[in-house]
């Protein structure tokens, strides 16, 4: 049992592990992303893929074994084991690409709410703006008319030569009348003001929500940070990492099926030089 758990048994046990662990999810990724692409015949697709998966881990292991011995066929396999990697690269990109595309759909769903939330906003920024503007044409306005009434003045000259300064009654309640007329319209338009200013920080907050406190935008927030920091769209980002994925996805599994095939290899060729040299030396002790 010690001589079985000894560091080198260890390790080929961790390499037998990482390797069938790394194989097997390049296969179920490839596997699915096929069915994916071939959706009319999802079953049939499943199987198909399967078997080849499975044959194209055999073919790289009897080719690094027995390369010398397969003849002509070694050159027909080696092609096929590098279509079959084309292949499971294909599907694992399809799988991914998938992945992310249901995940870029719900985000078009929250954009979409985002755009139809500020769009209307904007309808109210308009009228905020309006008002604005209305609201600074009667403040002016009543600045003049105050001041109209402060000036509400007629002088004249007695008989005896003093001038005599006195008001126009009629003209005042005309000033009066317009002035009270103006601040009851600018009352009025500063609570439309103020109602149009709550509704435009309410739908702010909306946005906010939509883009920050749902499962898309947590998903979506590395990615949005890389596009941010390359200026490049979020679509592209995924497709460099996809890609990157892939290129070294499957061809290390078939590396490491290679690397186990020789790893194992070489522990039973030193397994059997040792029990050799002992049987010779028994040998020799029996003489």
């Amino acid at each position: 049992m010690k001589k079985f758990l000894n560091r080198k048994n260890g390790f080929i046990l961790l390499m037998i592990i990482s390797t069938f662990a790394l194989a097997g999810s390049a296969a179920y990724y490839s596997v699915f992303g096929l069915s994916s692409l071939f959706a009319g015949a999802r079953t049939e697709v499943i199987i198909m893929a399967g078997a080849l998966e499975f044959s194209k881990l055999i073919l790289a292991s009897y080719l690094h074994n027995h390369w010398s011995k397969a003849g002509w066929m070694k050159w027909y396999l080696t092609f096929a084991v590098g279509i079959l990697m084309v292949i499971t690269s294909i599907g694992i990109y399809g799988f991914l690409t998938s992945a992310y595309q249901s995940t870029a759909d719900k985000l078009g769903v929250t954009d979409k709410m985002v755009e139809v939330v500020e769009l209307k906003k904007g309808r109210f920024q308009e009228q905020l703006t309006y008002y604005n503007d209305e609201k600074i044409k009667l403040n002016e306005s009543i600045n003049g008319l105050r001041g109209g009434m402060a000036n509400n003045t007629q002088s004249r000259v007695d008989r005896n030569g003093n001038v005599i300064t006195s008001t126009s009654s009629s003209q005042r309640k005309a000033l009066e009348s317009q002035l009270k007329s103006a601040i009851d319209q600018r009352e009025s338009i500063s609570k439309k003001i103020e109602v149009l200013t709550d509704s435009i920080t309410k739908l702010e907050l909306n946005v906010l929500d939509l883009q920050t406190n749902n499962e898309v935008a947590a998903e979506v927030g590395p990615l949005r940070y890389m596009s941010e920091i390359t200026g490049k769209p979020m679509n592209i980002i995924v497709n460099w990492f996809t890609l990157l994925i892939v290129f070294v996805f499957d061809p290390l599994a078939i590396s490491m099926v290679i690397a186990l095939n020789k790893l194992t290899k070489k522990e039973n060729e030193n397994g059997h030089e040792l029990y050799s040299i002992n049987h010779s030396g028994d040998n020799n002790n029996s003489n």
